[in-house]
């Protein structure tokens, strides 16, 4: 069994971050798969109504990435520290929180969703498809919520394989539930909610009878007080990745404005289509990064210092080893992704695939400022890593997507993501020479 106090050549890093890459791959596949059954058995406009809707549902959701993230390592610091005791009350502490912030989202969401869709333009039966879409996926955002979390507090936990497990079950359920309410009950957008909000349910309520229960992991569910400093230092140090979803999903708004503008409904289609598939990719960068930040800052609190520099050298191979193959992959694979997604629709089809030859060269250069904020957020340097992520998924999007479409027409949509993506990795750099000394990795 690996552990977290271990040597980590290659090798064995990517035994132990394998599971979570696996496992947020397989999250992504099978919201992938939610969009074949509307876009192939219910229609155009339900698939473009739920990518028009699912930024705000993963805005609300992500706050389980800021609790995972932000708690994980504060959780492996601790533990390296040689406070198990606590780690376990900090474990606890977050998990009753996210059960409570599910309770009032769900609330929040519900009472201002048709405002806020009416407000990003959506309009007649768009609207109303995505209304009833997001009205059922609301129901489930506390386990939305839990299962982002469990996500990456299973590998602070050194159980890496079970929460891909976990994630498997929920995907699983999600995907056989998506074929038999749409197709065998015929119950439509309803249907596809449904099956979203039964697979989040799995994912995000299983763990808490694994960690209530005796186990073998590092963690336990137990009796918690409440730890304000802890809390705050968690929410500054998971910040990055809150602000990095919710950047990414407001951006995802922003583009899909743009593109009504500059292509109508097509155009956020075929977005959704890219988006996709960049969910799959990017999550093996965000995986890598989950799997590696307890590892990270269990030296960190322990003062392995020579470990962290062992870790970061591999770690940007790794890296740069992934962004080939996507790249590469994804070049091959775009004509019959686009033919399963939208094949049924010739000019659809085609300004698809022109958007999938552009946004592609992104995946040369995301995975490194991904891990860069990664890595800050394992070693506790909260604010350098919402940075990097909030220049990197809003600053950069925003100034991109709104400044060249001006230039290019929709081809500037696409090649926006590339561009913001090559100026966060500038950042990135930057940063990690900038604290070498600070951190002595």
């Amino acid at each position: 069994m690996i552990q977290l106090s271990d040597h980590f050549n290659c090798k064995r890093l990517l035994r132990f971050t394998a599971p979570s890459i696996i496992m947020l791959i397989f999250t992504s596949i099978y919201g992938v798969v939610d969009g074949f059954f509307v876009s192939n058995f219910i229609g155009k406009t339900a698939f473009t109504a739920v990518n028009f809707v699912m930024p705000v549902l993963i805005i609300l959701g992500c706050v389980g990435f800021m609790f995972g993230t932000g708690g994980g390592a504060l959780i492996a610091i601790t533990m390296g520290a040689g406070h198990k005791e606590k780690a376990n009350q900090i474990f606890s502490m977050l998990v009753y929180i996210s059960l409570a912030c599910g309770i009032v989202l769900t609330g929040l969401g519900l009472l201002f969703l048709r405002p806020l869709l009416s407000m990003l333009g959506a309009e007649g039966q768009m609207l109303e498809d995505s209304i009833t879409y997001g009205r059922i996926i609301l129901l489930a955002i506390a386990a939305y919520i839990l299962q982002y979390e469990f996500q990456c507090l299973f590998a602070t936990a050194e159980k890496p394989k079970l929460g891909l497990y976990v994630t498997v079950a929920a995907g699983f359920t999600n995907a056989l539930l998506d074929a038999l309410f749409i197709i065998v009950f015929q119950w439509g957008l309803q249907g596809a909610a449904a099956a979203t909000a039964i697979g989040q349910c799995v994912g995000g309520l299983l763990p808490i009878l694994y960690f209530a229960r005796p186990n073998t992991s590092l963690l336990r569910l137990t009796k918690a007080k409440f730890d304000g400093t802890a809390l705050l230092k968690v929410c500054i140090n998971g910040s990055s990745e809150l602000m990095s979803n919710i950047s990414t999903s407001i951006v995802s708004m922003l583009y899909n404005i743009q593109l009504l503008q500059y292509a109508g409904e097509d155009g956020v289609a075929a977005y959704g289509v890219l988006m996709y598939v960049n969910m799959i990719f990017l999550s093996t960068f965000i995986g890598f990064s989950v799997g590696i930040s307890p590892i990270v800052g269990y030296h960190n609190g322990a003062g392995n210092y020579g470990e962290l520099h062992g870790l970061l050298k591999k770690s940007l191979i790794i890296t740069g080893v992934f962004a080939f193959f996507m790249f590469l992959t994804s070049q091959l694979l775009a004509k019959p992704l686009s033919l399963v997604f939208v094949g049924y629709d010739q000019s659809l089809l085609m300004m698809t695939l022109r958007g999938f030859f552009i946004f592609t060269f992104s995946f040369l250069f995301a995975g490194f400022a991904i891990f860069g904020s990664a890595f800050f957020t394992a070693l506790g340097d909260g604010f350098t890593s919402a940075l990097i992520s909030f220049l990197r998924t809003l600053v950069f999007q925003i100034f991109a997507v709104l400044l060249l479409p001006l230039i290019l027409g929709l081809d500037g949509i696409w090649i926006s993501i590339v561009a913001a993506e090559i100026a966060a990795v500038i950042v990135a750099f930057l940063f990690l020479v900038r604290k070498r000394k600070k951190y002595r990795y």
